[in-house]
């Protein structure tokens, strides 16, 4: 295991504390990530984003989406299935799944469809007004001595 030293990270940023956290939750993750079900994150604008997610043999019914505590949790349960079926072969799994994607500041899940066995979330991030950026005017020095010296004539 590697140790990675942030201190470089914080003397040249201010209020990036999280990303420190989110390197050591990703490093000290375990090794064998779950890789069922097969997923695809895209991105379909400058700030619109779709996750899609195989979901073959599911419901609208047995799958969830629920946003919380900054990650977006999808998970499925299969409802009991008919015992009197007997499977020769059974090659499309359908077995209870959660995934779990953490969301960057900011972003949030605009909506979710199911069709053909595909799972979408849509997201989107919107940056608020204040956070945009912004072009401050530079006063002149002779506006701001006017000003002062209006200020001290109406008292």
């Amino acid at each position: 295991m590697r140790n990675y030293d942030f201190a470089p990270l914080y003397r040249a940023t201010v209020g990036f504390d999280q990303i420190a956290d989110l390197m050591d939750r990703v490093l000290t993750s375990e090794v064998s990530q779950p890789t069922y079900p097969p997923y695809n994150i895209e991105k379909t604008a400058d700030d619109a984003y779709r996750i899609s997610i195989a979901v073959a043999g599911f419901s609208d019914d047995d799958l969830t989406v629920e946003v919380k505590d900054g990650a977006l949790h999808v998970s499925a349960r299969k409802a009991d299935e008919d015992e009197a079926r007997a499977y020769l072969h059974r090659g499309i799994a359908t077995r209870a799944f959660q995934r779990r994607f953490h969301l960057a500041d900011h972003v949030r899940v605009v909506g979710a469809s199911h069709e053909n066995g595909m799972l979408h979330i849509d997201l989107q991030r919107e940056i608020p007004e204040a956070l945009k950026p912004r072009r401050i005017a530079i006063a002149k020095a002779d506006a701001v001595e006017k000003d002062v010296l209006d200020a001290k004539a109406v008292n």
